[in-house]
Formats: C-alpha cells, structure tokens, sequence
C-alpha cells in the first residue's frame, strides 16, 4: 500500500478491509479512523455489488466517491476483501485505477495463502 503511495501522486491514504468491514491493514493519517473507514467502505461496497448485479453489470471491480476536497477510491478485492484509496483534489483517477492493478493482485495472493493456512490449522 505505501508503494502505491509512492506510485501516484495525491494518495493520502489506503487501508485493506474484510467484506465484513473488519480492518486488515491500514496505511492512514492519525485523523483518519481506520476502522471506520474499513466499516463503511465494505457497507458503501456492498451497495455497489448489488447495484451492478442487479442491472446486470456484472462484477463489481471498483467504485469512486468524490468529495468538495478530494476522492474515495473503493476496490474489489475477489469476494472477500476491499482496498480503499483516498486522494487529494489532485490525484489522477486514471493512473490510480492502472497502478492499483499489481497492488490489488499482491493482496488476493496474500489473503488467499492466508485463508488457506487457516483452514489447514
């Protein structure tokens, strides 16, 4: 997440959230609460899947809410989790959607090796 950061100008923050809303990971501002954040990204996801499928858009990939100060960027990750990017007035929404690619594939290898541990244990 920090070498998405690093990637695209006017990242201010990003966090990997369960489908459930729990937090997996966050890479926030002390002012940001991460928790809530992973809460209503997955609630604001949720809403958008269904929305896709009932108009028969198929898969939901990602979504976009924009704000008077900037953006929020909420990313399907398989079924199970969700990546939330949150930008500046100054981000490039193209290049994010591009460079979040690689970062959204690292995270489903790793929740996926996770899961699998899991069930073994």
């Amino acid at each position: 997440m920090r070498g998405l950061r690093e990637q695209v100008t006017g990242i201010t923050d990003t966090a990997v959230a369960a489908a459930d809303g729990l937090l997996i990971a966050a890479d926030t501002a002390e002012t940001i609460d991460a928790e809530g954040l992973a809460a209503i990204a997955a609630a604001g996801l949720g809403i958008a899947r269904r929305a896709a499928e009932a108009t028969g858009r198929g898969t939901l990939r990602k979504t976009v809410a924009y704000g008077s100060h900037g953006c929020a960027a909420f990313y399907a990750v398989g079924d199970t989790a969700l990546m939330v990017v949150l930008g500046d007035e100054g981000i490039d929404l193209d290049r994010l959607h591009q460079e979040t690619q690689p970062a959204l594939r690292r995270i489903g290898a790793l929740l996926s090796v996770t899961a699998t541990a899991d069930r073994k244990a």
